[in-house]
């Protein structure tokens, strides 16, 4: 299970590289969801291996809401992003 934990880890290097490495918005708020995906998956392997509900359920909430409200987010700077672009003419 320690080897499983390491791996997710390392996993999580990969879109913290891409957020650091890209300046479009829109990719780096895909990798902020994709590192609050991996960091729910790895709380709730750790729930289970700890036989702890309550770890769990901020991880299934981390799922659930983070990922929305993040999305979201990233959907309003898009917009606002798309209107600054706009000409008047």
């Amino acid at each position: 299970m320690n080897g499983l934990l390491i791996a997710m880890i390392l996993a999580l290097l990969i879109p913290i590289y891409e957020a650091y490495q890209d300046e479009d918005i829109w990719q780096t708020m895909l990798a902020f969801a994709s590192i609050a995906t991996k960091t729910a998956m790895m709380i709730l392997a750790i729930s289970v291996v700890r036989d702890d509900w309550m770890i769990g359920m901020v991880g299934v909430l981390i799922l659930s809401l983070g990922n929305a409200s993040l999305m979201l987010l990233a959907h309003i700077l898009r917009r606002m992003n798309l209107e600054e672009g706009r000409s008047y003419d």
